[in-house]
This record gives structure tokens, sequence and C-alpha cells, in this order.
């Protein structure tokens, strides 16, 4: 007797629970200028073309974070101007179009939150992304790399989890520092941040990359507008 009202109290309850769609859009305010989304759109397209052979990874920039542990949308969202999330995903331009992330919500993503985090400074987000952003990634996020960077000063920080607590990394002799999620080296480079590998070779866009080989056959007497 017992064991049936229980199955009934939860059957009860079960029809009772209305959990949130899973398709919920981004809530986020545009970017503050045009280097600011700028400088989203390049490190977005580096590490698209980077890891154009990956599955496993999720990149976006200024895209809503859903983490409410009631999961709810009302409540505990934030929006990182870029992140990076491992072993998850990857869209790309064959998946149908309805199947593409709105935002991110966590608890429909087996709970992952992002492993790198950026955050692009302006004069009024600036102390957020040092102080509130920064306890948030570190103590509930618990993102292992985090980033700062600013346009127009070039103010640039990076902080890895250790034990719990961020510390802040320490620049190599070019100035770049070292995101142990991603593999690479973040720097600055013609007064953008830009991707490095591990031997400092700067990471290019899609573009970069044909216009050097269409440099290259240039050298070689080759009309490349001809191949």
């Amino acid at each position: 007797m017992m064991i049936t009202q229980e199955l009934e109290l939860k059957e009860n309850i079960s029809q009772d629970v209305i959990f949130p769609p899973n398709d919920l859009y981004s809530d986020e305010p545009p970017v503050e200028t045009e280097l600011h989304l700028r400088q989203i759109i390049l490190l977005f397209k580096c590490l698209e073309w980077l890891w154009k052979d990956r599955r496993d990874f999720y990149a976006a920039g200024n895209l809503t974070i859903y983490y409410s542990p009631n999961q709810k949308k009302s409540e505990f969202f934030r929006g990182p101007d870029f992140f990076v999330v491992l072993g998850t995903e990857r869209k790309t331009w064959l998946t149908p179009r309805y199947c593409y992330r709105k935002s991110w919500v966590v608890w429909n993503e087996d709970g992952k939150y992002p492993n790198v985090i950026l955050e692009i400074l302006s004069p009024t987000t600036a102390n957020t992304d040092r102080e509130y952003k920064k306890e948030l990634y570190q103590n509930t996020f618990r993102t292992p790399d985090y980033f700062w960077f600013d346009p127009y000063t070039l103010e640039f920080a990076g902080f890895h989890l250790l034990d719990g607590e961020y510390q802040p990394l320490e620049a190599n002799e070019k100035g770049h520092l070292w995101s142990q999620q991603l593999g690479l080296y973040l720097g600055i480079y013609e007064g953008l941040l830009r991707y490095f590998t591990p031997e400092g070779k700067l990471v290019s866009t899609a573009e970069e990359t044909a216009e050097r080989l269409a440099a290259k056959l240039r050298e070689l007497n080759i009309d490349p507008e001809t191949i």
C-alpha cells in the first residue's frame, strides 16, 4: 500500500512540474563598440579555422549562459564576451538551421560550463569584469581559464584556476599568456588579441591563410585567379 501511494505521489508531481523550453534565446545587450565586435569575431574565426577538423567544442561570443539551479530562464544568467566549451558538440554549416544553439543552457548541456572565458573591457564594464565576474567564474562556473582584454588601452590579464582560486598567469618573453585549456598562447598582435601556437606562431584566419597562399603563388609567377 505504501509503495502504491509513493508511486501515485511521484506521478502527480511529474505531471505538475513544467520544465523550461530547451531553445532559450540569448538576452544580451549589443557590444559596446565596433572594435569590441571585431575582437570577438576575430577570436571566433581563428579558433574555428584552427580546429576546423574538430567536432568536440563550442565557441561563441556575447551569448547568454543560463545556469539557474532551478532551471529557470529568469534567474542566474550571464553573457561573456567570448567563451569556449570543450567536450561538447560543435555545430557546423552542415548542421540544420533549427539545431543551432540560441544560448548556452547549462542544464541542457550535461551541466557543462565554459572552459575558457574572455571579457573585453570597457569603461562601463571593467570593474565588473575584474571583480564580480572574476569571482563568479571562479566560484560558480569553475572556469579553468579566465582572461580580460581592453582593445583601447591594451590592458591584458589572465588567470588559471588552481585549488579553487584564480592564480595570475605569468607572461612569456613575448608577453603572451598560456591557456592550458586551449593549448594555445594568447597575446596582442597589431592591437588585437590573437592566438599563438605553443611554438609562438600566429594562428591565422582562413582569409589570412588564403592571402598568404596567393602571395606565394605570385612569387612563383602563378596568377592565383587562374587556378
